[in-house]
């Protein structure tokens, strides 16, 4: 009986683990949808908001740390459990620099609202916000249900967001080249696109980490990089007859 009681209560903690590794996922989401509208519709309130809300990843992932320390000096967890604890550290990880990253855009949607840009640009940063936000949820879910046969081609979807990066950042650099007026709303939004990518990043970085839980194997690490702007040449735009 003292057995069933002990292994019941092992039971929970590490139930109480996935249930605040969903709820930081539903807020993670939350933040970037929030910080994203918030830039596009030059809402300061809501971008405010946004900045306000980081503070509850923050508490979270303190609140996971802690408890998995405390699961592992008390259970001694093996084998599939201890990948549970361990990839519920690495996950929250990942999922507070999410919302790091949308409290980022939220910062600067505040300043790129004072100039009242033009809606075309940002048409592309909401395609590439909506792009990684699928890969966020859809890594989400298969953390909850644990079906993992998708996982590799979510990961592999990870060079959509990349390449639709570049292209982003070739159009703003276009904007910036044809008027000057351009250049410091535009840069904003380069910061942008650059922390809506790496928010793809930490969508692959998870999904890598329920696979291990899962199956308790690694996925190839050679998986490419699509984000090309490194290596990119700035050419001046060509001149008018």
């Amino acid at each position: 009986m003292q057995f069933a009681h002990i292994a019941s209560a092992y039971s929970g903690e590490l139930d109480y683990l996935t249930k605040r590794i969903a709820a930081m996922g539903g807020h993670a989401e939350r933040m970037v949808e929030q910080a994203i509208a918030a830039l596009v519709h030059g809402d300061p309130s809501l971008a405010q908001k946004v900045v306000r809300d980081d503070s509850v990843l923050d508490e979270a992932q303190r609140e996971v740390d802690d408890k998995a320390i405390v699961i592992i000096a008390r259970r001694q967890p093996m084998a599939r459990d201890l990948r549970e604890v361990i990839g519920a550290i690495r996950i929250s990880a990942d999922l507070e620099r999410v919302g790091d990253l949308a409290k980022n855009v939220a910062k600067r949607a505040v300043v790129v609202a004072d100039g009242g840009q033009p809606t075309r640009l940002f048409r592309g940063i909401e395609a590439l916000a909506d792009l990684a936000l699928a890969q966020l949820t859809q890594v989400l879910d298969v953390y909850a249900t644990r079906v993992v046969e998708k996982l590799g081609y979510m990961r592999d979807r990870d060079d959509e967001i990349d390449a639709m990066y570049t292209s982003l950042f070739r159009e703003l650099l276009t904007y910036m080249m044809e008027d000057p007026r351009n250049i410091t709303p535009c840069t904003h939004l380069l910061f942008c696109a650059k922390n809506i990518e790496r928010i793809g990043d930490h969508a692959t970085n998870i999904a890598e980490t329920i696979h291990h839980i899962v199956t308790g194997e690694q996925m190839p690490a050679d998986r490419p990089k699509g984000d090309k702007t490194a290596r990119m040449m700035v050419l001046p735009p060509k001149p008018t007859a």
